[in-house]
């Protein structure tokens, strides 16, 4: 590893100096403290991250708080998404970042004594169970916490449209003839689910559409098991819908699969759409309709947040701020004559 004393050697001067040059102090001269930059950059030189939390009581380092349920982890396509926009621009802005759990050296401790423990200079909650004591009290602390897609009275939030997202979807399936539209969709625990609900039915009503009761139905985010088992059920009612809308991408693959079995076309014979256009959906066969999430952008904007809050607590403002998704027209989605209107 290059070290102080050896681009002091080569620029001959003494170490104090190359290490107040490296810093930007002003008693270096301007001409020597570029040399030295110059020659630093050249040799591939990088402070020693303990001397560096040594000298300026602060680690440069975010902890990631990243719990998800349904099993797919960092594969998921959404989340991945979000987390490398994040680390992209955490380091591009000089700091590193960690993941949080509950268990270190053989005993437990809560997401805050991690933090804590790990000296984490702010925390992005990216997902997890808002409702658990140990992530409310996490929110509740003296760190600084952004959270992504969910809302909390004394954190930064960075949100996709939601609200947009749905009616813009739920307009375009109504543009092709489908006057029978279900949905079945995420937990209603989830500050997301509340939004693409409330704008489902929103939309709906502004579009005149009577929805019943049995076309509204429930299935857990990235799961195929349920998504099958409601589509299996939808597709039994006596009146069944024209178009399924599904609560992500990856959940209308348990859906799709029943509808296949059934001899069913798509979308000659059931409609379906999906959310987050993840590059899977386009995968598929017809191309899925469903909303791009920006993920990366998502990310890229929370890290900006929290490291703004971070360098700059008594002048950040806490906000919400809202990413644009976009329609992808795909081909799930058919026309339906003027007849079954």
């Amino acid at each position: 590893m290059v070290s102080l004393k050896t681009i002091a050697k080569l620029c001959g001067v003494s170490t104090a100096t190359v290490s107040k040059a490296l810093n930007g102090h002003k008693d270096v001269g301007e001409e020597t403290k570029q040399r030295i930059k110059r020659t630093a950059d050249e040799l591939g030189y990088c402070p020693n991250a303990a001397a560096r939390m040594l000298k300026t009581s602060r680690s440069y380092s975010i902890g990631v708080l990243f719990e998800e349920d349904a099993g797919s982890g960092l594969t998921h396509e959404y989340f991945s998404g979000v987390l490398n926009g994040f680390k992209i621009q955490a380091e591009k802005l000089g700091y590193d970042i960690t993941f949080i759990n509950k268990g270190l050296e053989k005993r437990t401790m809560s997401y805050y004594e991690h933090c804590r423990y790990r000296n984490f200079e702010g925390i992005v909650i990216v997902c997890a169970d808002f409702s658990d004591p140990d992530v409310v009290e996490l929110m509740n602390s003296e760190l600084p916490v952004v959270t992504i897609d969910y809302v909390y009275q004394n954190c930064n939030a960075v949100c996709s449209n939601n609200i947009q997202g749905m009616e813009t979807l739920v307009r375009y399936i109504y543009e092709r003839g489908h006057r029978k539209i279900a949905y079945i969709h995420g937990q209603e625990v989830s500050g997301v689910t509340r939004e693409r609900l409330i704008s489902f039915y929103r939309t709906a009503d502004e579009l005149g559409l009577q929805i019943p009761d049995e076309y509204v139905r429930q299935a857990a985010y990235l799961t195929t098991r349920e998504t099958a088992k409601q589509t299996r059920e939808l597709l039994n009612l006596p009146d069944p819908p024209t178009c399924i809308i599904y609560p992500d991408d990856t959940a209308l693959i348990g859906g799709r699969n029943v509808i296949m079995e059934k001899g069913l076309r798509i979308p000659e014979d059931i409609s379906v759409a999906g959310y987050d256009g993840t590059n899977v959906s386009q995968l598929l066969h017809p191309k899925l309709t469903t909303i791009y999430q920006n993920a990366g952008r998502i990310g890229c904007e929370a890290a900006k947040k929290l490291i703004r809050t971070i360098e700059n607590p008594k002048t950040t403002l806490v906000e919400k701020t809202v990413i644009e998704g976009k329609l992808i027209p795909g081909q799930s989605v058919g026309e339906v004559p003027s007849r079954n209107g």
